[in-house]
């Protein structure tokens, strides 16, 4: 059975930073790029990072380049997103992805997601 499980989300104050992790089962992960998309109230949902499966390819959404960083360890099936200096913009509830290649993140050709995480950035 295909899972994708997150964690590490929250609430935390503007500037502060969070790490989501994304916890994969169910097929082999190393076969697959990998990403984070996330949906904030009233929007549709948007790739923000994804990582290609052997991970020399990444892409960032121009919102966060700078600030968020991906990575993945297929030996332990996880994925990463590093969120740092967060602002009330980036609340939203975020996914866990993998699909064929890092170019998921623009075209939502997705294989498998998550179930979600809310994170909230609010003083």
């Amino acid at each position: 059975q295909v899972q994708l499980v997150e964690s590490g989300g929250g609430l935390v104050q503007p500037g502060g930073s969070l790490s989501l992790s994304c916890a994969t089962s169910g097929f082999t992960l190393d076969w697959y790029a990998a990403g984070w998309f996330r949906q904030a109230p009233g929007k549709e949902r948007e790739g923000i990072s994804c990582i290609s499966n052997i991970g020399i390819n990444t892409y960032y959404e121009d919102s966060v380049k700078g600030r968020f960083t991906i990575s993945r360890d297929d030996t332990k099936g996880a994925v990463y997103l590093q969120m740092n200096s967060l602002k009330p913009e980036d609340t939203a509830v975020y996914y866990c992805a993998v699909g064929a290649t890092e170019s998921m993140c623009t075209s939502n050709y997705v294989d498998y997601w998550g179930q979600g995480i809310q994170v909230t950035v609010s003083s």
